[in-house]
């Protein structure tokens, strides 16, 4: 059988030994690496010290310090302390602040064709880029990774993208999944691998399709993948890892569930307008808006030609003086090399500010935008609220667009500023600094090693198993394409809480409904429910966004639709997820309606259907589960911890 990328890596890591037990539908994959950054991996340490397990089972695992940057009070910092004594204690690598995003620092120092990598970030799909099957997950299920459990999924269709063509002078990568976005919309993506191909892939560096690879997660997709062809041998052999390349590419007549085409050739430069990143135009349709941030970097532009271009385009001239042009390197290799060429004096002395390594304002982490001032950014989401400012207007573009608009002061075309055009050629030496990470400890010294934590690091809540009935009231009444950002925001307010489940749940659905934290509370005791429409949970795999809501009281969700990470998350911590069986229905739930579902846990294990009696209006309304074995599992347990505790009791 003639086979695709993911098939070969699929194969080579399918599991059929579980203690999860195996269900129809499901695939159980071996992980060969994890990763987890410290907005989410503060709690993925607490829940592997959960598990009781000493030392990592996987091939390596790395811990980022990438997000929490900001150091206003002790927070941060003491988390940071704490990540460090974990990773010495259970043998995980260590990258401290200021290396970098933890996606381009994994590419550069760790990543190895073939292999699977799972993280706790839903950008760790970028990981493709190199010839990995790379996932983002909820926190928990990187911890079980972490201990050597297989990770599970449902069964995914594969799209292939076959690239033709070459792209044109002052188009980029971040053009070509802005085109996806556009032809797709961001739930285009769920429940697919992402697989490209065809002889456009010459013409595109491993940088740019790190690009493509890391918004992925904006279509919705499980991963996106490349072949490992002789550009990621390129790239490994300037990272002085030549070693580590394996050739694995498509084989000739391979299929795949679904195709689409892309000739690199035809497309333009283009942006997502405000506030979703499928929001997709040709800039030259919106070109002479008044600008007032222009920001380069984050984990979707990380490379160092997508600073080399911004350079070629401001240098010798400064940017507009309404324009504040910020500048993010997305590693500290990155950093190093944009001082040794020259790029970074070219930036600063067109009036680029400078931020340190990391993720900075993609996560809401400073560089808030004025009020109601139009921003443009080279990171993947633009959602509601994500920027720090309430009323934020992001549009997400490529460097090329981010470094025009800045010169001039408007939304720019780069192809009319009239200047010549510069191809970037990815250098033959880079930095390639690898001192600044810092490798597990033998055992016989992690085992001396304690767990340093700080007076903001507490316990996880202790859920107990779900109820046979369930009563209680509608909370919130949402529309489509919610993203975790809007359930649980992120930014400097928010994200020291992380480790904090009882203050951070007073931040739940804030940007939605600021009195929601005080109506849950009203009813924590008998519990609630919260109706939404299509992509329920798009975006960031942060599982704060299931666990805060269930500490509040949260017994289900009943949506159209769900994402797949945030549904997984929702299980994991024992929250229902209901999908209406006839999705017109949804027009007969109502904010401050009574439900009742009865015999919970009798019929999740005996059908996927159960019945909502709506106790205001008296209708009744047929809602499904779609849970597998192991999900219902989980469930009756009252969350993955619980389950996965009776099961090691068991051992």
């Amino acid at each position: 059988m003639q086979k695709n990328v993911a098939q070969k890596i699929i194969d080579l890591h399918r599991s059929t030994q579980s203690k999860n037990g195996n269900s129809s539908g499901e695939l159980y994959l071996k992980i060969d690496q994890t990763l987890a950054q410290d907005a989410t991996g503060t709690v993925v340490m607490l829940e592997f010290e959960a598990l009781e397990i000493p030392r990592v089972k996987t091939e390596v695992s790395v811990q980022y310090v990438d997000h929490n940057l900001l150091q206003t009070d002790f927070k941060n910092a003491d988390d940071h302390v704490f990540l460090r004594s974990a990773c010495r204690k259970f043998g995980v690598w260590y990258s401290p602040p200021g290396n970098g995003v933890s996606h381009p620092v994994h590419m550069q120092y760790f990543g190895i064709p073939g292999k699977t990598l799972l993280g706790s970030d839903s950008h760790t799909c970028a990981g493709g880029a190199l010839g990995m099957l790379a996932i983002g997950a909820g926190g928990l299920e990187v911890a079980l990774a972490m201990a050597g459990e297989p990770f599970s999924l449902p069964v995914p269709k594969i799209l292939g993208v076959r690239l033709v063509g070459q792209l044109p002078q002052w188009v980029s990568a971040k053009d070509v999944i802005l085109e996806m976005l556009r032809r797709h919309t961001v739930s285009g993506g769920v429940g697919k691998i992402i697989e490209y191909y065809g002889p456009g892939l010459k013409h595109c560096s491993l940088w740019d399709r790190h690009v493509i690879a890391n918004m992925g997660a904006e279509l919705g997709a499980t991963a996106s993948l490349f072949p490992s062809d002789d550009v990621a041998r390129r790239f490994l052999k300037q990272q002085k890892r030549e070693q580590d390349w394996i050739p694995l590419i498509a084989d000739k007549n391979a299929k795949y569930d679904e195709y689409e085409e892309i000739d690199l050739s035809k497309l333009e430069p283009l942006i997502a307008c405000p506030s979703s990143p499928d929001k997709v135009v040709p800039v030259r349709e919106i070109a002479g808006q008044k600008i007032y941030q222009a920001y380069i970097g984050s984990s979707a532009n990380p490379g160092l030609r997508d600073f080399g271009i911004a350079a070629h385009i401001v240098d010798g001239k400064h940017v507009h003086d309404s324009v504040s042009f910020d500048i993010n390197p997305g590693s500290r290799q990155v950093l190093e090399d944009m001082i040794s060429m020259g790029i970074l004096a070219k930036l600063v002395h067109a009036g680029a500010r400078l931020h340190q390594v990391g993720c900075n304002g993609c996560i809401g982490m400073g560089q808030a935008p004025a009020t109601n001032q139009r921003s443009l950014r080279t990171v993947p989401r633009n959602f509601p609220g994500r920027s720090g400012t309430l009323e934020d207007s992001v549009y997400l573009c490529s460097p090329e667009v981010a470094a025009a608009s800045a010169l001039k002061g408007v939304i720019t075309d780069p192809r009319t500023l009239g200047i010549p055009y510069s191809f970037w050629k990815e250098p033959k030496k880079v930095s390639a600094n690898r001192e600044t990470v810092f490798s597990p400890q033998p055992i016989h010294e992690a085992k001396k090693n304690v767990l340093e934590k700080g007076p903001n690091i507490k316990p996880l809540p202790d859920f107990k198993p779900i109820a046979e009935n369930f009563n209680g009231k509608v909370l919130l009444k949402l529309k489509s394409n919610i993203s975790t950002d809007e359930i649980l925001p992120a930014g400097e307010r928010v994200l020291p809480f992380r480790s904090n489940i009882p203050v951070i749940s007073e931040y739940v659905f804030i940007q939605v409904d600021d009195t929601f934290y005080e109506r849950a509370r009203l009813h924590q005791k008998e519990g609630f429910f919260i109706v939404a429409g299509e992509n329920y949970g798009q975006g960031s795999s942060r599982e704060h966004a299931a666990m805060a809501p269930r500490f509040l009281g949260l017994k289900a969700v009943i949506a159209k639709s769900f994402a797949r990470i945030h549904r997984q998350n929702l299980i994991n911590f024992g929250i229902l997820p209901l999908t209406f069986i006839d999705p017109k229905k949804w027009n007969d739930l109502h904010t401050e309606d009574i439900l009742q579902v009865k015999n919970v846990r009798t019929l999740i294990q005996k059908g996927k259907r159960l019945t909502l009696y709506n106790v205001t209006t008296g209708k009744k309304i047929e809602v499904e589960h779609g849970l597998s074995l192991r999900q219902i599992n989980i469930m009756l347990a009252g969350g993955l911890i619980n389950w996965m505790k009776g099961v090691m009791d068991k051992m």
